[in-house]
């Protein structure tokens, strides 16, 4: 299995009043490092960048479900956090994005702050309607599969 690393960097509007990266942009630093790794038009260049979303595109991808587990609060870093992403599920025309948040690349001790999973389902822009995962999506994806997040029982 392979893990993809996405570096994503914090900003200041990222914080709260307690100081610590707000639960709720959380969200939006997990979107930024799937995009980051799975659609095409990255800055990073990831060779799982086989979706094209953008404007003109055939298909959209439409969250049906998204799971989040703290671990540990989140200061302000200055370095990118390390978010690891693989792929829990590889459904007909959905994926599960799994992901783990780090504290930045070299800090010792390396510290779990997150722990995440996306469902994405890919469907036709025009119609709206699912669509299948194509074999060249799915030929791509297929290394970076592997056991999905089993989520702590509240």
């Amino acid at each position: 299995m392979t893990r993809l690393h996405v570096a994503i960097p914090l900003r200041w509007s990222d914080l709260d009043a307690y100081a610590h990266v707000n639960n709720a942009r959380m969200f939006t630093l997990l979107e930024e490092a799937r995009i980051a790794a799975f659609w095409g038009g990255g800055t990073n260049g990831a060779p799982t960048a086989v979706l094209s979303t953008g404007p003109g595109a055939d298909s959209i991808t439409l969250i049906a479900g998204q799971q989040i587990e703290y671990r540990a609060q989140i200061p302000f870093h200055r370095e990118p956090l390390d978010v690891e992403l693989w792929i829990g599920k590889l459904g007909g025309a959905s994926l599960q994005v799994c992901y783990e948040v780090y504290s930045p690349a070299g800090h010792d001790p390396r510290t779990l702050y997150v722990r995440a999973a996306t469902t994405i389902v890919l469907a036709d822009r025009e119609s709206g309607a699912p669509r299948r995962i194509s074999d060249e999506e799915r030929a791509v994806w297929l290394p970076f599969i592997d056991e999905p997040l089993e989520f702590r029982q509240q």
